[in-house]
C-alpha cells in the first residue's frame, strides 16, 4: 500500500538545485578537507599518524555502506523524512567532531557524520534527475558535478587555510550552520515522495553482507600499503573475507524477493555502461590526485600549499559547466563523452614525460584540460546512466552508481600508491647497473661531486656524501619513471574506453523509445 504525501510543490529549478546541493557540497568537503589536518589531529591527541588515519577511514567506511541503501531508505521514509534524518545525523556528527575530547570520540563523530553524509550524494543526484524535465537533465547533472568537483578540488585548500590560520576543529564547525540551514530550507522547497507503507521484511542478511564487505575492503585498502599487502597474513585473510562477502552480497541480492539493494538496474544497458565509464573517470581523478602531489612534493620540493594551488587549477574547468548543459541538449551526448575521454587522455599524456625541469605552467594547462575533460565526460554519463530508468528506481540506481565510483576511487588510490613504489623498485634494479666505476659518465659525475664536497669536508666524508647524493638521485629518477609509467597506463585506458561509449543509447533513441 502506498501512502499519499505532498508531492506537488512548485519550486523554481534553481532553488531546488541550491537547496539540494548545499549539504552535498559540504559532505564532500568533509572528506577532502580532513586529509590535510591529520598530523594536527594526531598532535592534538598525542596519537600516531596511523591512528589518526582512522578519522578518514571511519568516515569512508560509514559513507560507503549507506551509499547503496539510498533507494531503500527513500521508499520507507519518503524524500523529506529521509533528508531530515540524515542531514540531522551529519550535523550531530559535526558537533561531536568539533568538540571531541579524545581521538576515540572524534572517530565516533566521523562515523555518525559519514552515515549522514553517505546518502546525500546519490539522493541529490536522484532528486535533480527527477525534478528536471527530460530535455534539461544535462543541466541537472552539470549542477551536481559542479558541487562535487569544486568541493573535492578546493577541499584540501580550505582545510589547509583553516588549520594554518584557526584550528583543525573548524573543518567540522563550518558544517554545523550549513546543516541547520538545510534542515530549515528543505521542507520549504523540496517536494516529498510517496511512502511505501506496506509492511515488508527487512533484508537483514543483505545489509550484513554489505557492511562486512565494505568494512573489510576499506581496511585492506587503507592499511595494505602500511603492512606490505599480501606479505602480511592478516591482510590476505581479510582480503579473502571481503571478496567472499562481496560475492555473497551479490548472489543474495539477486535471489531474495525484497532486496535492500535492487541490482536489477544493471539490466539497463545505459546504466551498466554509464556506471563503468563513470568509475573509469573517477579512478583517473583519484589516481592523479595521488600521483601529482608525489611529483611536486616528493621530487620538486613544493610545499603542500603550493601543490594544492597547482591542483586547484582544475577549478577553472568548472567554467565548462556553464554551457555543458546546453551542449547536452544540442549534441549527441556520446560525442561529448568521447571528447571528454580524449581531453582526459591528452591531459594525462602531457604528464608522461615529466622531469625535474618541467615548467609548472605545463602542469597547470594539463590540469585545466583534465578538468574540462572530466566535465565533458561525467555530466552526460550521469544523465544517460540514470535517464532511461523508471523514476521509482532512480534513487536506488544513483546509490549503486555512487558506490561503484567510490569503490573504484578507493581501489585506484591504493593501487596508484602501491604501483608507484613497486615500479620504482623495478626501475632501481635497471638504473643501478649504471652506477659502476666502469661507467665513465657515472665516474666523472662522482668525481665532480667529491671535489665539490672536499671544499668543506674530509676525503672520507666527501666520498660518502657524493655516493649518498647519487643514490638519492637514483631514487628520485626511479620514482619519476614509475609515475610516468602510471600516467602512460591512464592515458592508454582513456583512449581504449572510447569504443565503449557508443554502446550507450543517445537522447534521440531514448525519446523514440
Amino acid at each position: 500500500m502506498i501512502e499519499e504525501t505532498n508531492c506537488t510543490k512548485k519550486t523554481p529549478l534553481w532553488l531546488i538545485s541550491l537547496v539540494v546541493t548545499l549539504p552535498t557540497f559540504f559532505a564532500f568537503l568533509a572528506t577532502s578537507a580532513t586529509n590535510v589536518a591529520l598530523s594536527h589531529i594526531a598532535g592534538a591527541f598525542g596519537s600516531t599518524n596511523d591512528e589518526a588515519k582512522w578519522v578518514v577511514t571511519s568516515y569512508m567506511i560509514a559513507n560507503g555502506i549507506f551509499l547503496p541503501l539510498t533507494g531503500w531508505f527513500e521508499a520507507r521514509l519518503g524524500r523529506l523524512g529521509f533528508l531530515k534524518i540524515f542531514i540531522t545525523l551529519f550535523t550531530i556528527g559535526s558537533v561531536i567532531c568539533s568538540f571531541a575530547p579524545s581521538l576515540a570520540i572524534l572517530i565516533l563523530g566521523r562515523v555518525i557524520q559519514g552515515v549522514g553524509g553517505g546518502v546525500l550524494m546519490p539522493l541529490s543526484q536522484s532528486i535533480l534527475i527527477q525534478e528536471f524535465p527530460p530535455d534539461k537533465k544535462g543541466n541537472a547533472m552539470a549542477i551536481f558535478v559542479f558541487a562535487i568537483m569544486v568541493s573535492s578540488i578546493i577541499g584540501p585548500t580550505v582545510g589547509g587555510l583553516l588549520v594554518d590560520n584557526i584550528s583543525w576543529q573548524w573543518i567540522f564547525i563550518i558544517n554545523i550552520p550549513v546543516g541547520i540551514l538545510s534542515l530549515i530550507l528543505i521542507p520549504m522547497f523540496i517536494s516529498d515522495t510517496l511512502i511505501d507503507s506496506q509492511k515488508k521484511s527487512v533484508d537483514i542478511a543483505g545489509i550484513i553482507f554489505l557492511i562486512l564487505w565494505l568494512f573489510s575492503m576499506q581496511v585492506v585498502l587503507d592499511k595494505g600499503q602500511q603492512y606490505g599487502w599480501f606479505d602480511c597474513r592478516w591482510i590476505c585473510w581479510l582480503s579473502l573475507f571481503s571478496l567472499a562477502n562481496m560475492f555473497a552480497f551479490i548472489v543474495w541480492e539477486c535471489e531474495v524477493k525484497e532486496p535492500v539493494v535492487d541490482l536489477s538496474v544493471f539490466k539497463d544497458l545505459n546504466f551498466t555502461v554509464g556506471t563503468i565509464l563513470g568509475t573509469v573517470i573517477n579512478s583517473f581523478v583519484c589516481a592523479t590526485v595521488i600521483l601529482l602531489p608525489q611529483f611536486f612534493q616528493g621530487l620538486m620540493g613544493y610545499t603542500a600549499s603550493a601543490t594544492g594551488l597547482v591542483l586547484a587549477s582544475r577549478v577553472f574547468a568548472c567554467v565548462g559547466l556553464l554551457f555543458i548543459g546546453k551542449l547536452c541538449e544540442l549534441i549527441d551526448n556520446r560525442i561529448l563523452i568521447a571528447i571528454g575521454f580524449i581531453l582526459t587522455g591528452i591531459s594525462v599524456g602531457i604528464c608522461i614525460n615529466l622531469n625535474l625541469e618541467t615548467a609548472t605552467n605545463s602542469i597547470v594547462v594539463s590540469n585545466i584540460l583534465f578538468g574540462i575533460g572530466s566535465v565533458f565526460a561525467l555530466v552526460p554519463i550521469s544523465a544517460l546512466a540514470l535517464g532511461t530508468l523508471p523514476e521509482n528506481k532512480i534513487a536506488n540506481a544513483a546509490g549503486i552508481h555512487s558506490l561503484t565510483k567510490c569503490v573504484a576511487g578507493s581501489v585506484s588510490t591504493s593501487l596508484a600508491a602501491s604501483f608507484t613504489i613497486g615500479l620504482a623498485q623495478i626501475h632501481q634494479t635497471y638504473l643501478v647497473k649504471n652506477m659502476s666505476i666502469y661507467n665513465s659518465v657515472f665516474e666523472n659525475h662522482l668525481i665532480s661531486l667529491k671535489n665539490s664536497f672536499l671544499v668543506y669536508n674530509e676525503a672520507f666524508t666527501a666520498t660518502h656524501k657524493a655516493n649518498l647524493t647519487l643514490y638519492n638521485q637514483l631514487l628520485d629518477q626511479s620514482t619519476l619513471y614509475a609515475i610516468s609509467d602510471l600516467f602512460l597506463a591512464i592515458t592508454t585506458i582513456a583512449f581504449l574506453s572510447i569504443p565503449l561509449i557508443f554502446l550507450l543509447k543517445c537522447k534521440q533513441s531514448i525519446k523514440e523509445k
